[in-house]
């Protein structure tokens, strides 16, 4: 009885039906949208105060201008790496396993190089005179695009984590499935969050 009961609950067993998803995937769907919901929170007080500023004050003409031109390099790195998972899990799913790290460990590569880009970009904006306290804009862009970053660190910390979890023989491909959705989330998010504080 209690080994027939270990199986329905496992959903792994020939007695138990199998998981329509995977309990760590469904979490991180979760937890994905409620990041969602605070992301919506911090850019809607973001349009409402942008919408509220008189003609000519946003952005402010005392702060520099926000270098859209060298992070559009930079959204390319990142959304290419969301393509490059895509083709991570699908070399996972036809079996190729080694195939599936080596893209992997591409995308974090573009991953990384999208953060360390973006704190190169803060730290040339603070050197201008863009901080938290030198303006609203300031106040907003180091929040929401800080927000991101910190999100994309820890997808990436996700992510080595399972790279270096190819190597053990008790790999499961949900682990770069629940990974890779948080990812998906963090290159989502960007374009949206360049298209309204960037341009």
């Amino acid at each position: 009885m209690d080994r027939s009961l270990r199986l329905v609950e496992s959903g792994n067993g020939r007695g138990g039906r199998p998981k329509l998803v995977e309990d760590g995937v469904l979490g991180m769907l979760l937890f994905i949208f409620v990041e969602i919901m605070v992301f919506a929170g911090m850019i809607s007080a973001y349009v409402i105060v942008e919408g509220a500023a008189l003609p000519g004050t946003w952005p402010p003409p005392d702060q520099p201008r926000l270098p859209w031109q060298e992070t559009l390099l930079n959204t390319a790195a990142l959304l290419v790496s969301g393509v490059v998972m895509v083709a991570a899990q699908r070399s996972l799913k036809a079996g190729r396993r080694d195939e599936a790290r080596k893209r992997l460990g591409v995308a974090m590569a573009l991953g990384a190089f999208f953060v360390a880009f973006q704190g190169f970009e803060w730290a040339g904006l603070i050197a201008e005179g863009l901080t938290m306290l030198s303006s609203q804009l300031g106040a907003f862009f180091y929040l929401i695009i800080g927000a991101h970053a910190l999100h994309a660190v820890a997808a990436l910390i996700g992510l080595g984590w399972v790279h270096r979890a190819f190597a053990r023989p008790e790999f499961r491909p949900h682990w770069l499935t629940t990974a890779a959705l948080f990812w998906y989330f963090v290159v989502g998010m960007w374009p949206l969050l360049y298209w309204l504080v960037y341009l």
